[in-house]
């Protein structure tokens, strides 16, 4: 099974190509072009990167990015997931999500949130499985490649953090 390790900028290549991946698909996220470590490392909390390792290849990675600079909020990030086409569907997501959960935790965060396009409903099943809950959605909140886009809206509230 893979270990989940925390990660830095040295794995930003394999990270990278991953997310290049996802960005590929048209459906898990409005980045049209891989960000540099520098734009990415700016916009991501500095705790909670961790990366799914298989057979010493990196094969996923998660993270959490603010939902607020304002300071009621520092308990609230936004999830990042995403895992290499070659190895979606084996439990990998699932291992990963969990484990950030668990740090998030660690680190003080009560409340994780979810904004997924509404047709990727493997990604809205995995968070779901792990005790996210569909709060909503955004109806046409995005336009890529001159197609609007639905968010569903996902929320998972920390039983350890009251």
């Amino acid at each position: 099974m893979a270990q989940i390790k925390s990660f830095s900028e040295t794995d930003w290549p394999e990270i990278a190509t991953i997310y290049k991946e996802g960005i590929d698909t048209g459906i898990a996220t409005f980045e049209t072009e891989v960000p540099s470590w520098e734009t990415w490392n700016d916009s991501h909390i500095k705790s909670c990167r961790l990366k799914a390792v298989l057979d010493d290849k990196i094969v996923g990675w998660a993270a959490l990015s603010p939902t607020s600079k304002r300071e009621v909020y520092k308990g609230v990030a936004e999830v990042s997931i995403y895992i290499t086409s070659k190895y979606r569907n084996l439990g990998i997501g699932k291992l990963l999500l969990s484990k950030l959960i668990e740090e998030s935790e660690k680190e003080g965060f009560w409340t994780l949130q979810a904004g997924v396009f509404s047709q990727n409903i493997t990604s809205i099943t995995l968070h779901i499985s792990l005790g996210f809950r569909e709060i909503g959605y955004r109806e046409k909140v995005g336009k890529l490649n001159d197609i609007w886009y639905d968010n569903t809206i996902l929320e998972r509230r920390s039983k350890l953090i009251i």
